[in-house]
C-alpha cells in the first residue's frame, strides 16, 4: 500500500514514511492510493480487538516493514474493550470508547503510533519530537502512549482555559519527556502553530518533528478497528447494517469510520455530531466550506472552527449529501438537556461531546428513522464533572487510571500563540 497527498503534489509515499512527514511535504494530508476491498467474515462473537485489528490493517501496512509486526502493535494497543451496548430504546446501541488509560477513544490510536515508533525508532538516531495540537483528549493520550520512550520527546499544545479542569491536569501530570504548554488561544491556533512547525524545513532539520494528531495515519487508521468490531457484530445478528452517529470536531474519529465503510465493512449512514461550531455542518448544507475562529462550548474537545481532515473528507466524498453521510450541529442548551435526561431516557450518563451524537439521533428518530444506529460514546463523562455531575445531581466517580492520573502533580508552562514563539521553545534544547 503507497500513500499519496489529497493535494497531488508529492510522489506516494509507504506507510513508515508517511508516518515521520505527518502532512504531505504539499501540505495534504496522506489518504490510501487506492482504497482495499475488505471482505472480513463476521466471526465468533467474543473476537478480541488485537486479532481483528490485524485483519483490518493489514491491507493498509502491505509491502511496508512495519506490516510484520501488525500482530505485536495490536497487541500493544488494543489491550481493553470497546464494547457495543444495547440501550433503551430500540434498535439503538452505544460504543463505548473510553476505556482506555486516558478515559477517551483516542487511546487507542495514540498507542498503535507509539508502538510504531517503538519499532522504528533504530531508523532515527536524533531524538525525535512528537508534536500535538490538543483540543482536550489527544494530549493526554499521547502523553500517556509515550511517556517514558526513550530518543522521544513530546510537546502539548493545549488552548489555555479551554479545556476541563481534569483534562488540564491529565495533560499536566506526566513530566519527563511530555511537555504540556498552554497556547493563549484557541484550539485553531494551536492547530496553526503544529502546522507552521511541519511546513517550516529549516527547524525540521534541526529538530525532527513527527506529528500524533489525527492527520497522522498511525493515528488515524487503527479507528478503523472499533467500528469493524461494532458493525461486524451486528452483521452477526442478521439484521441491517449498522449506522453511526459520530461527535467530531476535527473529524479523524469520523473520517476513520468512513475510510472503513469505503473498505467495504458492513457500516450503513453516518452522522456527524458537532457543537454550536458548525462549519462541517454549513459546508454539507451549502457546499462552502468557511473557517472561521472556534467558539467556546460545553464539548470543549469539539471547539474547531478549521476541520483538520475536512481535506481527506471532501477527497473521499466531494458530494456528501450522495454518501450517507450528514451533520447537525448542537448548543449548549441542548446540551445541557441530553446530559440532564440520558439516565432516564437511556440509562446511561453521557459526556457533552457524545450528549451532541445522542441529540443528532433523536433528531432522527423524530423524523421516523426506525434503522439500527449506534451512537459513539468518545469520554468517559467524570473527565467533565463540573459540568455534568450539576446536571445528573450526583457524583460520577472516576475510572482507575484516570483517578491515578489526578492523583499526580501537573504542570503547564504558558505560551503565547506566536510561531516564533514556538520555534524558540522548541529549539531551546
Amino acid at each position: 500500500m503507497r500513500y499519496v497527498s489529497t493535494r497531488g503534489g508529492v510522489p506516494p509515499a509507504g506507510l513508515t514514511a508517511a508516518l515521520y512527514a505527518g502532512p504531505a511535504p504539499d501540505g495534504g494530508l496522506y489518504v490510501p492510493e487506492q482504497l482495499p476491498r475488505l471482505e472480513l467474515a463476521a466471526r465468533a462473537e467474543d473476537e478480541a480487538l488485537p486479532a481483528l485489528a490485524g485483519r483490518v490493517l493489514a491491507p493498509f501496512a502491505e509491502g511496508d516493514p512495519l506490516a510484520a509486526e501488525l500482530d505485536s502493535l495490536a497487541a500493544e494497543a488494543f489491550t481493553f474493550a470497546a464494547p457495543l451496548r444495547p440501550l433503551r430504546e430500540r434498535d439503538t446501541f452505544v460504543l463505548e470508547l473510553f476505556h482506555g488509560p486516558t478515559a477517551a477513544f483516542k487511546d487507542f490510536g495514540a498507542r498503535f503510533l507509539a508502538a510504531c515508533f517503538r519499532r522504528l525508532a533504530h531508523a532515527s538516531p536524533a531524538r525525535l519530537t512528537v508534536l500535538v495540537a490538543t483540543s482536550g483528549d489527544t494530549g493526554s493520550a499521547v502523553g500517556a502512549a509515550f511517556h517514558g520512550m526513550r530518543g522521544v520527546r513530546v510537546v502539548i499544545l493545549y488552548p489555555d482555559g479551554r479545556v476541563s479542569p481534569r483534562q488540564a491536569h491529565q495533560l499536566g501530570c506526566f513530566g519527563d519527556n511530555v511537555h504540556a504548554l498552554a497556547v493563549q488561544g484557541t484550539f485553531d491556533d494551536c492547530q496553526r502553530l503544529a502546522r507552521r512547525a511541519f511546513a517550516d524545513l529549516a527547524l525540521r532539520e534541526s529538530v525532527p518533528l513527527v506529528s500524533a494528531n489525527s492527520i497522522s495515519l498511525g493515528r488515524l487508521l487503527p479507528q478503523m478497528v472499533y467500528y469493524a468490531h461494532a458493525a461486524l457484530a451486528q452483521q452477526r445478528t442478521g439484521g441491517a447494517p449498522l449506522n453511526f452517529s459520530i461527535p467530531t470536531g476535527n473529524l479523524g474519529n469520523a473520517f476513520a469510520c468512513l475510510l472503513a465503510r469505503a473498505s467495504g465493512l458492513p457500516i450503513g449512514d453516518v452522522l456527524l455530531a458537532t457543537n454550536a461550531n458548525d462549519v462541517i455542518r454549513e459546508f454539507f448544507e451549502s457546499g462552502e466550506y468557511r473557517p472561521r475562529p472556534g467558539r467556546a462550548t460545553l464539548a470543549n474537545a469539539m471547539d474547531v472552527g478549521e476541520p483538520g481532515n475536512l481535506e481527506r473528507l471532501r477527497w473521499l466524498h466531494p458530494e456528501p449529501a450522495r454518501a450517507g453521510l450528514s451533520a447537525e450541529s448542537v448548543d449548549d442548551d441542548t446540551i445541557r438537556a441530553r446530559i440532564r435526561d440520558g439516565e432516564r431516557r437511556h440509562g446511561e450518563t453521557f459526556d457533552p461531546h457524545t450528549a451532541c451524537a445522542v441529540e443528532a439521533l433523536e433528531r432522527r428518530r423524530r423524523a421516523g428513522d426506525a434503522r439500527p444506529w449506534c451512537v459513539v460514546a468518545t469520554a468517559y463523562p467524570a473527565k467533565f464533572d463540573s459540568i455534568v455531575e450539576p446536571l445528573v445531581g450526583h457524583a460520577v466517580p472516576a475510572p482507575p487510571g484516570l483517578a491515578a492520573m489526578l492523583a499526580r502533580a501537573a504542570s503547564s508552562e504558558r505560551l503565547e500563540a506566536d510561531f516564533d514563539a514556538l520555534r524558540a521553545w522548541l529549539l531551546r534544547d
